[in-house]
C-alpha cells in the first residue's frame, strides 16, 4: 500500500510556495535527475509530498554549497544503503519465523 506521501498530486506552482523555491529551480532539480515528476495527460508535472520533503533537502544542501552531482551521488548511495538494509531486514525475518515453523 503506497503513503499519501508517495501521491503525485502537487502541482509545481504549490510546489514552489511550499520550498520557497523557484519553479525554474525545481524544474532544473528534475533536468539534473534529483527529482522525478509524473507528468499528467496534459503534460503538468505533479509531485508528492515526499518529493516536497527531497527538495527542502536539496536546497539545504545547496545553501551549504554542495553541487548537485554530489547530492545525486549522495542521494545514490542512501538508496542503496536502504536497499541493504531492506534485504537483511526481510532476511532475519524469513529466518526467524522458518525457523518458529
Amino acid at each position: 500500500m503506497s503513503s499519501y506521501k508517495d501521491k503525485k498530486v502537487i502541482t509545481i506552482g504549490i510546489v514552489s510556495e511550499l520550498t520557497g523555491l523557484s519553479e525554474r529551480k525545481i524544474r532544473y532539480y528534475e533536468e539534473r535527475g534529483l527529482i522525478f515528476p509524473e507528468r499528467t495527460k496534459r503534460g503538468t508535472r505533479v509531485y508528492s509530498f515526499m518529493d516536497v520533503e527531497i527538495l527542502l533537502k536539496i536546497a539545504d544542501k545547496r545553501e551549504e554549497g554542495v553541487q548537485t552531482g554530489e547530492i545525486k551521488k549522495d542521494m545514490i548511495n542512501e538508496k542503496k544503503k536502504s536497499d541493504v538494509r531492506n534485504q537483511m531486514l526481510r532476511g532475519q525475518l524469513n529466518a526467524h519465523f522458518k525457523m518458529r515453523k
